[in-house]
């Protein structure tokens, strides 16, 4: 029997929906249109095109993985991230859409001090995919970035994002734990560290809970164990004007901004998501 596109879409929601999908509609055509590399426009102007009968079983075989809580983008393999395709790996976090609220604070920070020193270099601590260091180079010349993960996997994968989106020769990788293994000094040290308290992670979401490496989600017993370390030792690798980004939790701005506040930085900025909550804060020790 054949299938069209269309009949294909209703069959994936429906299925998706009787499965407990919170967003069955978004899941279903994400889902088919990575799988069969189709546009949204597809889906409208072409639902009576027939999907050959593997296409089909590969579709359906996504579905199931997908009702096992697998998360759409890990299904597909890659997920978009600021303009970038980036692809995931077991021993990444999926990038998140807040995520890019901090990428748009260092934009114009990363420019300036381009432009004041003719180039700039950047840390991202527990770079993972390399999100959020491949979006900023991807967005300012003269940015060099080196990107650090405790994980092999997660370093690889960051390196084959820098290739696939011509971001190589700009781009480098060390394995270490928070500084551990750098050297040098920094224009900008960035981070999305685990800070999810040890305590809640048995309750989150089976999509995070049971997908996302557990290493970039454990931040200890108060959620704060990595800012305490990155606190502890940025001073020793950032320049003069440089600053300290970081992706926090709704509700950690506050116990934050004191950890850097004893080790005499100062609060620059405050970043909310795409949800209004607070997502990032950046700091200083000397006015950049």
């Amino acid at each position: 029997m054949t299938e069209t596109l269309a009949a294909l879409l209703s069959e994936a929601r429906r299925v998706l929906e009787e499965g407990g999908s919170i967003d069955a509609a978004t899941d279903a055509r994400v889902l088919i249109a990575g799988l069969l590399d189709l546009s949204v426009a597809d889906f409208v102007l072409h639902g009576d095109r027939v999907v050959p009968p593997e296409q089909v079983q590969r579709v359906r075989e996504a579905l199931q993985r997908r009702l096992r809580h697998e998360p759409v983008h890990r299904i597909l393999g890659r997920r978009d991230f600021f303009g970038l395709t980036l692809s995931l790996s077991p021993d990444t976090l999926e990038p998140r859409p807040d995520s890019e609220v901090l990428v748009d604070a260092l934009i114009p920070i990363a420019r300036e001090l381009v432009a004041r020193n003719g180039a700039a270099r950047l840390l991202d601590l527990g770079t993972g995919t390399g999100a959020i260091a491949l979006a900023l180079l991807s967005e300012v010349e003269g940015l060099m970035a080196t990107g650090t993960d405790i994980a092999p996997g997660a370093l690889e994968t960051a390196l084959r994002n820098a290739d696939l989106n011509g971001l190589g020769d700009r781009f480098a990788c060390v394995e270490s734990r928070w500084f551990d293994a750098v050297e040098g000094r920094f224009d900008i040290i960035v981070s999305n560290p685990p800070y999810i308290r040890s305590a809640v992670i048995p309750g989150l979401d089976p999509d995070v809970r049971d997908f996302d490496p557990m290493l970039a989600l454990d931040g200890g017993a108060d959620g704060l164990d990595a800012y305490r370390a990155i606190a502890l030792d940025a001073e020793a690798f950032l320049n003069d004007h440089g600053v300290v980004a970081l992706e926090i939790g709704y509700d950690q701005k506050q116990a934050v901004t004191d950890i850097f506040a004893e080790k005499e930085y100062h609060f620059l900025t405050a970043i909310t998501d795409y949800g209004g909550n607070d997502r990032g804060l950046v700091f200083f020790r000397e006015k950049p």
